[in-house]
Order: C-alpha cells, then sequence, then structure tokens
C-alpha cells in the first residue's frame, strides 16, 4: 500500500466524539518516548503530520488522521513513564482503555516497543491486557537502527521468547526504522491486507 494522502481529522477526549464515519481505523500506541510520533510520520512520508517531543508524553488525545481518504490513523496517548499526576494518569488510562474497547471502527492496535530494551513489564502487561479483551493487536519494534543488525535479531528473539511464556502463539510483528524507513513497507502492506480482506 501506498499513502497518497495523509491529514489531521479531529483530536477527541472521549470515545464518543470520535469520527461518526464507519471507515476503519488502525491504532498506535505505546510507552511515552518509544518513538511513535516519528513513526508515524515516516509511515505517512509527512515529518510534521504527528507532533514529535523531546518530552515523553506530549499525546493527551485520541488524534486521528485521515489516509488516503479511506481508513483512519488514531495516534493515542502513551502510557509509562510521563510525570504526571495519579489523576491524570487514571483519566488518560481510562480514555485509551475506552477507545480500545467500545470503538467498533478499530480494526487493529500495533503495539510499540522499544528494541534496545529488554522486555518491560508494562509493555507486557498491556499486551496480555489486549489478548485477555480480545483486542486485534500487532508489535511494532522500534529504534532498529540504534543497534546492529545480530543485536536486532537477538533481541527481538528474547522479546518472542518471553511472549510465549504466557501466550500459544505470537501475533504478528514488524522490525522499524524512522530514520531509514525500516519496515514501512512491511507494516503498510500489513494494513493494506487487512483493508482488502474486510472489502472482500
Amino acid at each position: 500500500m501506498e499513502i497518497k494522502s495523509a491529514a489531521f481529522s479531529i483530536s477527541s477526549p472521549t470515545v464518543n466524539m470520535c469520527p461518526q464515519d464507519n471507515k476503519p481505523e488502525f491504532a498506535f500506541i505505546g510507552r511515552s518516548n518509544v518513538g511513535k510520533s516519528s513513526l508515524i510520520n515516516m509511515l505517512c512520508n509527512n515529518k510534521k503530520l504527528a507532533k514529535t517531543s523531546a518530552t515523553p508524553g506530549k499525546t493527551l488525545l485520541i488524534n486521528h488522521f485521515i489516509i488516503n481518504k479511506e481508513w483512519y490513523l488514531v495516534d493515542l496517548p502513551g502510557y509509562g513513564y510521563a510525570k504526571r499526576s495519579k489523576t491524570e494518569v487514571a483519566n488518560l488510562d481510562r480514555m485509551i482503555r475506552g477507545y480500545i474497547l467500545q470503538r467498533e471502527q478499530l480494526v487493529n492496535v500495533f503495539v510499540l516497543v522499544d528494541i534496545r530494551l529488554e522486555p518491560q513489564k508494562i509493555d507486557l502487561e498491556f499486551i496480555d491486557w489486549l489478548g485477555v479483551s480480545q483486542v486485534p493487536f500487532s508489535i511494532i519494534f522500534t529504534k532498529a537502527d540504534k543497534l546492529g543488525k545480530n543485536q536486532v535479531q537477538s533481541n527481538v528473539a528474547a522479546y518472542t521468547k518471553k511472549l510465549l511464556e504466557t501466550w500459544e502463539e505470537l501475533p504478528p510483528y514488524f522490525i522499524t526504522s524512522a530514520q531509514n524507513k525500516g519496515g514501512k513497507d512491511e507494516v503498510l502492506g500489513y494494513i493494506g491486507d487487512i483493508i482488502k480482506s474486510m472489502q472482500a
């Protein structure tokens, strides 16, 4: 799939205020500072589409971007380290889970994971929650350009081994780099295949 057009559509504080049409939605989420905005911009060929920031946790709303006028890319707030009060964390958590569980147009959640790190408890717990909630998801390993090829493969193997402790089979996963556009064709191809299967 080729992205020919990508434009910001709306920012919503609750799932009820998201777009009212029935276009399929693909959501992107990850721990703060995982490189989500950079990845979204790389996929969409637009360096300014999603706002990147040196300060983790800048996304506070459910952000919809209309792609090729036929589907939505949804940028969800990150979870994890960002400096927030307990009330803010609780509100964000409620918003994220409300969207994921209630949004009928949601087709797939892409969970972003920093490939440089060993499996993080917060990511594994979120992945397990998606599984228990029967939400279709895939994993995107980010920042692959920061490691050598062998280290990338070694870290992915360690991650999948950890997942297989609780999962019978692995979810689809992709290895990406916003810097050198690694994994772009694979991720977009996966989205394209899902959309085609829905139209069949």
